[in-house]
């Protein structure tokens, strides 16, 4: 009863809020780009990645997107009633743990109050008028990053993938915690093929990540989106 009452009590903790009355949506498209867009996508052609997409967000009850994988807890508020309004989406952006114990959204949270209204603002635009969404940002795979299909479409061994994450797991957890270094847990296998070979190619600049990638063979590579994709957290 008590994980079901956090997210309710902290909703109306936080007092409701008119769409009037909303950020500086071009500030929150920079939060979103920074901040949200590694796991999240938003506008035309959005998909589901780490994170769900993001349009039609106001007004979906939590946990309610079809095709994706919520963790139970926010699955189970939904089902109790818990849908995103401007109150309830401030207060789990502000600490999604809290708000949902057990969510699978690794973020310690936005804690300027500001900067919150700005990007809730921005993602209000993709709910207010879902036939004239604007077209996405093309770079919001965030990898800018081109793979050849026939390495898209080579099928990962996700037991060959297990095997070879023990090196990856040093420094990500398993569990899909954060501290600082990015989950893998539940990753769709073409994000994270596509995010290795950005390294690879030295096009994403993290030095440790462009020499692990760079010791691993297509085959290898896909082995590891297909591991990391059905890893649970």
């Amino acid at each position: 009863m008590r994980a079901v009452l956090i997210p309710i009590l902290l909703a109306l903790a936080v007092p409701a809020q008119a769409a009037e009355d909303l950020g500086d949506a071009e500030n929150g498209a920079k939060i979103f780009k920074s901040q949200c867009r590694t796991c999240h996508m938003v506008g035309e052609g959005a998909r589901n990645r780490v994170g769900p997409q993001l349009n039609g967000l106001f007004g979906r009850a939590a946990g309610g997107l079809e095709g994706f994988k919520y963790s139970k807890s926010l699955a189970r508020a939904g089902a109790d009633g818990l849908e995103w309004h401007f109150d309830t989406l401030n207060a789990y952006i502000d600490n999604p743990k809290v708000f949902a114990s057990g969510t699978r959204m690794n973020y310690r949270g936005l804690k300027d109050a500001g900067q919150r209204a700005d990007l809730l603002a921005y993602l209000r635009i993709y709910s207010d008028d879902p036939a004239n969404i604007p077209e996405a940002d093309p770079t919001a795979v965030g990898t800018d990053h081109t793979v050849a299909p026939e390495i898209l479409a080579i099928v990962g061994d996700a037991e060959y993938g297990e095997y070879l994450a023990s090196e990856c797991l040093t420094c990500h957890k398993a569990d899909g915690a954060d501290d600082g270094i990015p989950s893998v847990t539940n990753w769709p296998a073409e994000d994270f093929v596509v995010a290795m070979h950005a390294y690879k190619d030295k096009i994403r600049p993290h030095p440790v990540m462009q020499m692990m990638a760079g010791r691993l063979n297509n085959e290898e590579i896909a082995a590891l989106a297909a591991y990391f994709e059905t890893l649970e957290d």
